[in-house]
């Protein structure tokens, strides 16, 4: 029976172990990816088991744990052990999350019973990554327009992070962390040591990471990864407020590079943040990456 002690700690070490099982087990949502889990450690406190061939992830954010489905082959009979243990150690309503369309479908054919809602402020934007790099057409029109004028105004150059500049790079950041006021920001405070970290171990983690400098100072950054043949992710991207238009630009650089290389680009979710979630709506993504969450019953039924 699937229980605590069969968890360990998710660490750099484990690199290699989930490269070979998602390239088993392709994954979509940044949630489930090693470089997310291992950045924000320090504070969502990832744990995983490998057991039946499948992968379980656990989380414990603000004294909050959460289980992932298995990723693996369908198994009912372990699917309903990994039900049993989120509803036993889960500390919300919500005990089992990132739960992808198929995987919820297949769920309700165990059971019935089972209440899965859609967790909409983890749904994640996917866009063409061409649409991005090109901006063509009346629907970018303005974000058009905005690049253009930073073109224009700002001396700027365009070049890859490397170990040769790191030490800029976490320059950077602590002086956008002041800009952003991140000792009075919770999640910005938690952001930025999990970006500081991913500029630490760059090679380790096969993340690649481009910067914009104007003049001579580094004003934004973007740091991604390509996960799989089609499809490659964000998982940072900031730039100094007093540059405007500059997240626009960042923005269409990193996508140029990526456009020869995949379709599609995965920038996150919202987390219901109402402005970032106008914003990720202003570039019209293509589809979205869609999970549901387990909902506990006040009366839950027994899972047979």
């Amino acid at each position: 029976m699937l229980g605590k002690k069969d968890f360990k700690p998710v660490t750099l070490a484990d690199r290699a172990f989930f490269e070979h099982h998602y390239a088993l087990y392709p994954q979509t949502h940044s949630d489930n990816t090693f470089t997310s889990m291992v950045c924000w450690n320090h504070f969502m406190h990832y744990r995983y088991a490998y057991v039946k061939g499948n992968v379980i992830l656990a989380c414990t954010a603000a004294g909050v744990t959460r289980l992932h489905p298995p990723i693996g082959p369908r198994n009912p009979e372990f699917m309903r052990e990994v039900i049993r243990l989120a509803l036993d150690i889960g500390d919300d309503n919500k005990p089992l999350t990132l739960i992808d369309p198929e995987t919820a479908k297949w769920m309700k054919k165990i059971d019935l019973d089972l209440l899965l809602v859609p967790d909409l402020n983890h749904f994640e934007y996917m866009y063409r990554a061409r649409d991005l790099a090109e901006l063509s057409g009346k629907k970018y029109l303005k974000i058009r327009s905005q690049v253009n004028k930073f073109r224009k105004n700002y001396r700027h150059t365009v070049e890859p992070i490397t170990p040769e500049n790191r030490k800029e790079i976490m320059e950077f950041l602590v002086k956008w962390c002041e800009s952003k006021k991140c000792e009075e920001n919770f999640t910005l405070a938690h952001e930025i040591e999990a970006a500081s970290y991913a500029i630490e171990h760059l090679a380790e983690l096969t993340l690649r990471g481009l910067l914009i400098r104007v003049g001579s100072q580094v004003g934004a950054i973007s740091l991604f990864e390509r996960l799989n043949n089609n499809m490659a992710i964000i998982h940072f991207e900031k730039g100094l407020p007093e540059y405007e238009g500059i997240y626009k630009v960042i923005n269409a650089e990193t996508a140029a590079i990526l456009a020869s290389e995949v379709k599609y680009i995965n920038r996150e979710s919202d987390l219901g943040v109402s402005g970032l979630r106008k914003a990720k709506l202003r570039y019209h993504p293509h589809h979205m990456v869609e999970v549901y969450s387990l909902k506990r019953r006040t009366c839950f039924p027994v899972i047979k």
